[in-house]
């Protein structure tokens, strides 16, 4: 006797449908076909054993899976239980007649109970595409799948509550989620604030710039001056996150398997840090079947890198071109996945070896030319894609000690969401551009205009503080959000001034 069952195979951070067909017949093996991996093969005594603790026995005869389209490589133990289900339909232990009309997918403990999968979400989103009444899959994933609407999303603990529900039994009852209430109710939820930090108002203005433009920064000074501190706070002033980008954000983090048991939607914008130990397939992604890596799990939010100068070159040499175009492309023989990868990258570093170097304290004990030698270590090509560098001097104890108010994240978000709407309607005519560290060359022209004295002040601060050519776009690009902040339509001279200040790595002989 045929049945047919339907999964899912996650590729990217989408879902394809699978139909798993279980055929049992006149014989004595059980053969599984359609690409599967070993972790698939092995279900086989999963599900036997799953079966017998259940009430249930596996067919002594012959039954052949196959896991269709046949060309598409199946991985991980997430078919178990749509290969179950498929199992007693034909071998007639139970009687579904409505089976086809659910997608089902779980895997199986030897005792029948489901345990977790990835990519939930962008498997409920499948589904519904393509007309499936009902998902159904294990209890802890249903908070996440549940954000799809028209679909039932029924949560099972076991093989058996599963069986008992197709069969009409005991019915489960569909999760839902009002998600757009659920996403305001967790909307900013940061536990680092602005407001605990004292002094470094200097910084506190450059991140505010960055988040208002969506910048990439890069903060060097000596250890202990809070740059990791001040880079943990910038998620916090960051716009909220849309629904649509949460949507993203949670895929991405889903088919990672990121999330956390009951986990539905993502409504804060993610922080990544990795060590500087990771490798470059890490960091980007990759992997037979390839998985997101720290970049696209930073999507819509930040990617800090600590101690930028100690990652290996070649992993920060990758990340120059998904800075470029916003995604990461991961091409294997058979298969090309793009994964999103629009994050804000936070990069801090000690000025040298010692870490001393311009202390107004401290001195520096490095050998000539090693300070030099150590900020080379950071490629120029990577530099030009960070707009923003700032110099972060130890907080004194004065200000350390200081009694008084400082402003809080919420009160810079305000200004920060303000001067974003600005820049919605500068590029409403522009789908894929959306703040100013987007703007290519020839929309820095049009859009970034600057009086005679303005071409005058650049001009002089090129040639006397010795700026590179890259750095002239960069500079107009942050004027351009200054003047946002401001709620100034032109560029002043002003904005252009505070601007140039960002550019210290950019000087000839900075480090000499």
């Amino acid at each position: 006797m045929l049945a047919k069952t339907y999964g899912s195979a996650v590729y990217g951070v989408d879902a394809h449908i699978i139909t798993i067909e279980v055929n049992v017949s006149t014989g004595t093996k059980f053969f599984m076909v359609g690409l599967p991996d070993s972790a698939v093969k092995e279900s086989e005594h999963r599900v036997e054993s799953a079966l017998k603790q259940n009430g249930f026995s596996m067919p002594r005869q012959k039954v052949i899976v196959n896991l269709a389209p046949a060309d598409i490589k199946k991985e991980g133990s997430s078919y178990d239980l749509p290969i179950a289900i498929g199992i007693l339909a034909a071998s007639a232990q139970i009687d579904v007649p409505n089976l086809e009309e659910y997608l089902i997918m779980g895997e199986l403990a030897l005792d029948g109970s489901i345990r977790p999968i990835k990519g939930a979400l962008p498997i409920a989103i499948e589904a519904r595409k393509k007309g499936f009444k009902g998902l159904i899959l294990p209890k802890e994933n249903a908070s996440e799948a549940a954000i799809v609407d028209n679909l039932q999303v029924l949560g099972a603990d076991n093989l058996l509550q599963a069986v008992r529900h197709l069969t009409g039994f005991e019915l489960i009852e569909p999760l839902e989620y009002d998600t757009r209430d659920m996403f305001q109710t967790h909307i900013n939820e940061y536990e680092a604030d602005f407001a605990n930090v004292q002094g470094q108002e200097n910084i506190k203005r450059s991140l505010e710039i960055a988040a208002a433009g969506g910048h990439n920064v890069i903060m060097i000074g000596p250890p202990g001056a809070g740059k990791t501190m001040l880079a943990k706070r910038l998620p916090s002033i960051l716009p909220p996150l849309s629904l649509q980008e949460s949507l993203e954000t949670t895929k991405i983090h889903s088919v990672a398997g990121h999330l956390k048991e009951h986990a539905s939607l993502i409504a804060s914008r993610p922080f990544r840090a990795p060590h500087h130990t990771i490798s470059d397939v890490a960091l980007v992604g990759g992997g037979g079947i390839p998985q997101p890596g720290e970049i696209s799990l930073a999507n819509n939010g930040v990617l800090f890198l600590d101690e930028l100068p100690e990652f290996k070159r070649a992993v920060l040499e990758v990340m120059r071109q998904p800075l470029e175009e916003r995604k990461v492309t991961i091409s294997r023989a058979k298969i090309s996945i793009d994964f999103p990868a629009n994050f804000m990258l936070i990069a801090s570093m000690n000025p040298c070896p010692c870490g001393y170097y311009n202390h107004p304290e401290k001195e520096c004990v490095c050998a000539p030319g090693v300070v030099q030698k150590y900020l080379n270590k950071v490629s120029g090509p990577l530099l030009d894609r960070i707009d923003l560098h700032v110099e972060v001097t130890p907080v004194s104890f004065d200000q350390l000690s200081a009694d008084r108010k400082t402003e809080s994240s919420e009160e810079i978000r305000k200004r920060v969401i303000e001067a974003r709407l600005i820049q919605e309607e500068r590029f409403k005519d522009q789908p894929e551009i959306y703040n100013n560290a987007m703007m290519n060359s020839q929309m820095v022209k049009s859009m970034c205009q600057i009086n005679q004295a303005g071409k005058a002040l650049l001009k002089t601060a090129m040639e006397k503080l010795g700026l590179s050519a890259r750095a002239y776009d960069r500079i107009l690009k942050v004027s351009r959000t200054i003047a946002d902040l401001a709620g100034k339509e032109d560029i002043q001279i002003e904005h252009l001034a505070e601007a140039i200040q960002y550019r210290s790595l950019d000087r000839d002989g900075w480090a000499s």
